[in-house]
């Protein structure tokens, strides 16, 4: 159980192999549209927590690509408060695309409560790749620590734990392991899961 400051990292990642390069050149720019357009991350089949994108004054956004300041609303499919987080960075090459997302309050507050179960340090970074003839779709979260102490928690301490512990530990891996496959443009889930 994760209280006071302890942190952990999870990466959880799926790859697909392809005939040959053009192929795989091409999913790949599939899977840049697929990581970018956070909004259809809701329609993956069975159990999912919903997503939707905000931009930068905290409205609803259909962009395609979002920008850095942009914010995503995290409903989990349990009963539990949404969760939200900033787009604090993006990165994208011919090669490689990615962008990673900070804890943060709901865009449309006043408070400065964190509205997430992680603490504002935490970060998640949603990532793929091409290497050869390969796509790696990977989320790594890094610094994961439950937000239960201090203002950040606001009155979400006791419940930000429950979550944490309870129903996201149970939840964390099948989620991130179903986008990583839905990246890499895989029905069946395989490859690896590393904590520390």
């Amino acid at each position: 159980m994760l209280l006071g400051k302890a942190t952990k990292d999870v990466t959880y990642s799926s790859q697909n192999t392809f005939p040959d390069r053009e192929t795989a050149v091409s999913a790949f720019k599939r899977s840049k549209n697929k990581l970018f357009e956070v909004n259809r991350w809701s329609d993956l089949s069975g159990l999912t927590a919903k997503f939707e994108l905000y931009d930068n004054r905290g409205m609803r956004s259909n962009a395609k690509m979002p920008q850095l300041g942009y914010f995503i609303r995290i409903l989990l499919p349990t009963p539990s408060p949404e969760n939200w987080v900033e787009i604090t960075d993006i990165q994208e090459n011919e090669e490689m695309a990615a962008f990673t997302v900070n804890p943060c309050n709901d865009p449309q507050d006043k408070d400065d409560d964190i509205d997430h179960f992680f603490t504002k340090e935490s970060t998640s970074t949603f990532k793929v790749e091409l290497i050869k003839n390969s796509i790696r779709a990977s989320e790594i979260g890094k610094n994961e620590g439950i937000n239960n102490q201090g203002k950040d928690a606001g009155e979400r301490g006791v419940l930000n734990t429950l979550v944490a512990v309870g129903g996201w530990a149970a939840f964390q891996k099948l989620q991130w392991k179903k986008l990583t496959a839905y990246l890499v443009h895989k029905d069946e889930i395989e490859d690896n899961v590393n904590a520390v």
